[in-house]
């Protein structure tokens, strides 16, 4: 019997149900919200398909690739900034064409709620000459799913399907379906078509262009290009989450919503804007659609009125257009709550021993950025994926040794798998002399503790290799590798004294797993007040389990506390005290 269930759903939730249902085979990803869950969600379904994380994002690609040319349908997953990473492959596939469709799911973050910049996907997808659709909410992020393979096998196209944080993290209803057998396509040895030297890009350029042009044609009749005809003196163009906030602030307006923003179709976009007394264009970010109408004579109002920052919404579409004065909505005055690392968090400890030494660290991405804030205050730089040791480097190499034995770059155990390696690999073949810390928490924390290359367990949950960290640093030709309990601040301290002094290049691997996975048995602390100096020693490192009563002394919160012990080995007055062993 066909499922037809209808259920509540989160977009990403949405996304996978719609990859199963179009008959994937194969998927491959690096997690990134907002897109990590669209993979969590997706291995459910692992008896029908194979899921992975890989390394990185374009690893991921060309994963995805490669099934594709095999035959099979499949997908690539990430954010917005790991697009960057697979421009490589992105950019050269767009030319191959597919065998089996080919999506590339590419997750934006207007707001930057979790990342360092606002780009906007659709003007990268432009660039590389790729189709884009973008769906409004959770059913449709399903049915799009399905459609963009149909449409990447009909006009030999990769794909990049465009999703927000609004849409992957909102629920919707979404109907189910039973999953499609799609038969796996021959594969053809096609030498002019795959390999992209020179003389064969350059035929293929000229294809992909007269694809283009097809799939733009064919925008005008495509049903996810929809017009809903109303009140003439408003009309709106628009795509994704921004259409929710149109029809919720201009309920009379006609609309032209559009599911694929790449190529646009310009005779319907033509035709609508001549019905229409005031067109406006109600886009996220970039003016990717606007200047394209724009361009085409069409007149329109957009970014003169519309920000190119952040999230919109209903009330800003009515202060906007309608000229309505919309109050803003006044909060309890709360005390402000910066963002800080959790209880136990082994970083702390990092932190607490390199603003001790009075050292800068180069950063990366990950919950280590969070040693920028006070009371740590220790990372001065955090950019992209990777950056973190390059950046070391490139102060050597414009300030000399002495200047960098101030300094360390950090970086995460996921992190430097993604593209840390190649970073570390440039600092021995150029002869740098910095010091590397590797801050191993076993998994990939900040995007929710997904398993690496290091972790030994595959997204399936199939046991793995675990790649031996220290081991691969010392493949790489580096002589000083040295692996330190992170809580253990007394070896962690004289190991960076030590490291930082030599002109050769070093790792320190502090090891320690995310608390967030500790399970069972924890040792419990308990301060006395009797015994308390109110020096503040125990507050240096700035975790929350630690506060001070009315008289200064110090007291813990036993709810908040994880055990890691970090203020009992600051304390000089055995004023913090192990308790127990106890069920937490």
């Amino acid at each position: 019997m066909a499922d037809k269930r209808k259920v509540i759903m989160l977009g990403n939730e949405a996304i996978a149900r719609g990859a199963y249902e179009a008959g994937v085979k194969v998927s491959a990803a690096y997690p990134g919200t907002p897109s990590t869950e669209i993979s969590e969600y997706l291995v459910q379904y692992k008896d029908d398909l194979y899921c992975e994380w890989s390394p990185n994002e374009k690893v991921a690609t060309e994963v995805a690739v490669g099934a594709s040319l095999a035959g099979t349908r499949a997908m690539a997953c990430m954010k917005h900034v790991g697009f960057n990473v697979a421009a490589d492959p992105a950019y050269s596939v767009s030319y191959m064409g597919v065998n089996g469709g080919l999506v590339i799911v590419v997750a934006d973050d207007p707001g930057l709620y979790s990342s360092q910049n606002e780009q906007d996907t659709r003007m990268v997808a432009r660039a590389a000459q790729l189709p884009v659709l973008e769906p409004s909410d959770s059913a449709e992020a399903k049915e799009y799913m399905k459609l963009a393979f149909e449409l990447s096998e009909q006009y030999d196209r990769p794909f990049v399907y465009r999703t927000t944080t609004r849409l992957a993290h909102s629920q919707g209803l979404v109907e189910l379906a039973d999953r499609r057998d799609i038969p796996d396509k021959e594969y053809e040895k096609n030498i002019r078509k795959n390999v992209m030297m020179p003389v064969n890009a350059k035929a293929r350029h000229v294809e992909i262009e007269k694809r283009n042009l097809e799939l733009a044609e064919a925008a005008n009749t495509l049903s996810i290009n929809t017009v809903e005809m109303k009140d003439p003196k408003i009309g709106v163009i628009t795509s994704g989450i921004p259409y929710q906030y149109v029809k919720e602030a201009l309920p009379d307006a006609s609309v032209l919503k559009l599911g694929m923003v790449n190529p646009l179709p310009r005779k319907l976009i033509q035709d609508f804007a001549a019905k229409v007394d005031t067109l406006y264009i109600v886009e996220e970010l970039d003016p990717v659609i606007e200047e394209q109408v724009k361009s085409w004579g069409v007149k329109a109002v957009g970014k003169e009125i519309f920000t190119v920052q952040g999230e919109y919404s209903a009330n800003m579409l009515r202060e906007k257009i309608l000229k309505e004065e919309v109050g803003a909505a006044k909060a309890e005055e709360v005390p402000g709550r910066p963002p800080i690392l959790c209880p136990g968090c082994p970083h702390r400890s990092v932190y607490y021993v390199l603003n001790k030494l009075k050292l800068h660290a180069a950063g990366d991405i990950g919950c280590y950025t969070l040693g920028a804030v006070p009371p740590l205050s220790v990372v001065d730089t955090t950019m992209c994926m990777g950056s973190s040791i390059s950046t070391l480097h490139g102060m050597e190499k414009a300030k000399g040794r002495e200047y960098v034995k101030n300094w360390v770059a950090v970086i995460g155990d996921s992190t430097f798998l993604h593209t840390g390696v190649n970073s570390l690999m440039n600092m021995v073949y150029n002869n740098a002399s910095g010091t590397v810390m590797i801050l191993d928490n076993s998994t990939t924390g900040m995007t929710g503790h997904q398993d690496h290359a290091a972790t030994g367990k595959t997204l399936q949950g199939d046991p793995a290799y675990a790649i031996d960290i220290s081991a691969l640093c010392r493949a790489l030709g580096i002589q000083n590798v040295r692996e330190v309990n992170a809580f253990d601040i007394r070896t962690l301290e004289q190991a960076v004294k030590e490291e930082t002094a030599k002109n050769e290049v070093s790792v320190i691997i502090a090891k320690s797993p995310c608390v967030l996975l500790t399970k069972g048995k924890k040792p419990m602390y308990r301060a006395h007040a009797d015994k308390c100096k109110k020096c503040g020693m125990c507050m240096k490192p700035g975790c929350p389990a630690m506060t001070r009563n009315e008289d200064g002394t110090i007291r813990i919160d036993d709810t908040m506390c994880t055990g890691c012990g970090l203020c009992e080995s600051l304390c000089k007055f055995d004023a913090i005290e192990l308790v127990k062993e106890g069920d937490r």
